[in-house]
């Protein structure tokens, strides 16, 4: 954005006390801390300075802090996204020479001691240590029953899982069940846990939640919660790939339950999958790339979505999930046009997504078997199918319903626009007021639908340009223009094909409004 590289030319120098500490101490060390799963520290000026030729690019390409999802497509809570404005002072901060300044000037480094996230937790559950036994190169499928022992219903607002062993686990699906299959099949095998291949053997087990790679603990929306009825079993299923005989796990659950029980019902279902909705068998050919799409039709009445969890394994390239209503509009969803095995998670939307009453859910997925996939499981291509092993692929999105009641669109999960900084630091000059927020950076465009001239109107006086950008369902950029007037004009690209695209302004902070709707017309 050159507006922003611009609008930085005219800053002092740039330095780790006044600038740069509060950046890394609010957006790195979080992970980069002696407790935490980064494979070095940046707890100091020192950490910073010796590794900074390293974070350089990893920042301004955006692969650093972690977040997956596109951030023009959807809109998406507790985003973990460096402003423009961040990565181009990083940027100029290794250029300039990495300076540090004045100490006296520098924020307190963050002593992080503790990494979970839910600290006062209402049942904590440490299952036993595990030792993964030799398979002969085969994954397991590990089941293990936690007897709950809660006299009444209850509703579980909270749950945070822990792998005990990053390293050898790749996914946990905690699952609720009241039938007793799970604790009669526990009770048939001598060793730890039984094995559970698929599912947990329960026809009627209910998903409760997940943890896999780059997750981070999961809290339902206020007022709802996740129904846990009296006397029930919760069972882990816990995967280990092959190649992890000989090491041992102990998982650890940390849940927190509401205090009321008047909560509404919020289910977490896998709606779109390989098995049902796919428009052909998941297989793809070794040297070939493969897209899949899936469709589903919800209950037909009046729905609302508050988090969404796209799952694939290696060889996958991109996922994104959209939702189409009986009218013809497109609700975007999430999209992630660089999928990471070691980067998945539950995303929950900013506020509820309203799907209408038969609204279709699609998703999208392309596959690289071809060996320009630098995750790519084998030394070279080969024949990849549907299955539960890392090496075998999936596709599945799983959603967060509720029943829609009056008021949902006004409730909110997550109302900022950047995540608060560490101990409320500010970069130099540049802290985030709340003058910042998106709420005061709202526009309008007329005439829409538009077919050669669109006109914007801001809602707040441009004491500093505005970028004003046009994105299509994809994401890619069709338009931009820098605005410096309350009214302004945009002449659409000739030859822009008719269909539904999105617009919104960034701010000179690099904070974007919020995404509109625009129709163009051939």
């Amino acid at each position: 954005m050159l507006l922003l590289a611009d609008l930085l030319q005219g800053q002092d120098q740039i330095t780790w006390s006044e600038h740069i500490g509060c950046l890394i101490y609010s957006h790195c060390t979080p992970c980069h801390n002696d407790n935490g799963i980064a494979p070095f520290t940046l707890q100091s000026y020192d950490d910073a300075y010796r590794f900074r030729y390293g974070m350089e690019p990893v920042i301004s390409s955006r692969q650093m802090p972690p977040w997956p999802p596109a951030a023009d497509y959807g809109d998406l809570a507790h985003e973990r996204l460096l402003t423009e404005e961040e990565i181009a002072l990083f940027k100029r901060w290794v250029e300039e020479g990495a300076k540090e300044g004045d100490p006296a000037l520098a924020p307190t480094p963050p002593i992080i001691s503790e990494t979970r996230e839910i600290t006062d937790p209402d049942l904590s559950i440490k299952l036993p240590d595990f030792e993964i036994p030799d398979l002969r190169e085969l994954d397991l499928y590990r089941c293990f029953v936690i007897p709950t022992d809660e006299p009444e219903d209850r509703f579980i607002t909270g749950i945070e899982i822990i792998p005990g062993n990053r390293g050898v686990v790749h996914h946990v699906i905690l699952f609720q069940d009241t039938t007793g299959i799970p604790l009669q099949l526990d009770e048939e095998d001598p060793d730890l846990g039984y094995t559970c291949f698929g599912g947990v053997g329960s026809d009627v087990a209910a998903m409760v939640s997940g943890w896999v790679p780059g997750s981070s603990a999961f809290f339902t929306p206020e007022g709802m919660g996740i129904y846990l009825p009296k006397g029930a079993t919760l069972i882990a299923q816990i995967h280990y790939p092959e190649g992890s005989a000989g090491q041992v796990d102990s998982t650890r659950i940390n849940i927190k339950f509401s205090e009321g029980d008047d909560l509404r019902r919020i289910e977490n279902l896998p709606a779109l999958n390989h098995f049902f909705g796919i428009d052909r068998p998941l297989f793809i050919p070794a040297n070939t790339r493969q897209t899949f799409h899936e469709t589903f039709f919800p209950v037909p009445f009046k729905v609302i979505v508050t988090g969404i969890a796209p799952h694939a394994h290696l060889i996958c390239e991109s996922m994104k999930a959209f939702a189409t209503t009986p009218a013809g509009d497109t609700i975007p969803l999430i999209d992630i046009p660089h999928w990471d095995f070691e980067w998945q998670g539950f995303y929950q939307f900013k506020k509820p997504v309203v799907l209408p009453a038969f609204s279709t859910l699609h998703g999208v997925a392309t596959y690289n078997n071809t060996s320009s996939n630098h995750h790519l499981p084998n030394d070279v291509p080969v024949d990849v199918s549907v299955g539960e092993a890392t090496t075998d692929e999936m596709m599945i999105f799983f959603f967060s319903f509720a029943v829609y009641q009056e008021g949902d669109e006004e409730m909110i999960i997550d109302n900022r626009s950047h995540l608060p900084h560490y101990n409320d630091c500010s970069i130099g000059d540049l802290t985030l007021s709340v003058s910042d927020r998106e709420d005061d950076n709202q526009f309008v465009i007329w005439p829409n639908p538009a077919s050669d001239q669109l006109h914007i109107d801001l809602s707040t006086p441009t004491g500093s340009p505005y970028l004003f950008e046009i994105r299509d369902l994809r994401g890619s950029l069709v338009a931009q223009k820098i605005i410096k007037v309350t009214n302004a004009s945009l002449s659409l690209p000739p030859g822009m094909p008719g269909g539904i695209y999105f617009c919104r302004t960034v701010n000179a902070r690099g904070i974007g409004s919020t995404w509109k709707k625009l129709v163009v017309t051939p």
